[in-house]
């Protein structure tokens, strides 16, 4: 429901959350990520403002719903200052849109500045690996199913 409402494949956003939590609603990083999607408190406060979430306490983080909500409402503006390219959407989504925007001017990150021929960040270079595995699977799963 909220990745069609964002613009987002459904099969990217399962594929996050199974990268980022694998599929537990309860998890909480190290960095104090929470729930499925792994939404930080500063971004879970910053778009729940944006949406209108007037309620919105940490804690609602750890809800399935508030926290795809949140989460997709975070990718659709990845993906708006990234376009189309879901390897800057999803590398963005795990080191920041700082990070990757920054790489983006360094020539030996990004030949052209709209690619990334190399990650500096291991974390965030196996994580997309991860997500891409995941997404490719989820699109090959489901398109031999026809949904």
């Amino acid at each position: 429901m909220y990745a069609k409402e964002n613009g987002i494949d459904p099969y990217l956003v399962f594929s996050i959350i199974k990268a980022e939590s694998n599929f537990d609603p309860d998890a909480t990083s190290s960095r104090n990520a929470r729930g499925l999607m792994q939404v930080t408190d500063k971004t879970g406060a910053w778009a729940a403002e944006k949406l209108g979430m007037d309620d919105f306490v940490t804690d609602d983080l750890y809800r399935p719903d508030a926290n795809i909500k949140i989460g997709c409402w975070y990718i659709r503006q990845l993906m708006r200052e990234f376009g189309s390219n879901i390897n800057l959407v999803i590398a963005a989504y795990n080191a920041g849109s700082g990070n990757v925007s920054s790489w983006l001017k360094d020539e030996e990150l990004s030949r052209n500045g709209e690619e990334l021929v190399r990650i500096p960040f291991k974390e965030t270079d196996n994580y997309l690996k991860r997500v891409i595995k995941y997404y490719k699977m989820y699109q090959k799963l489901y398109a031999k199913r026809g949904n």
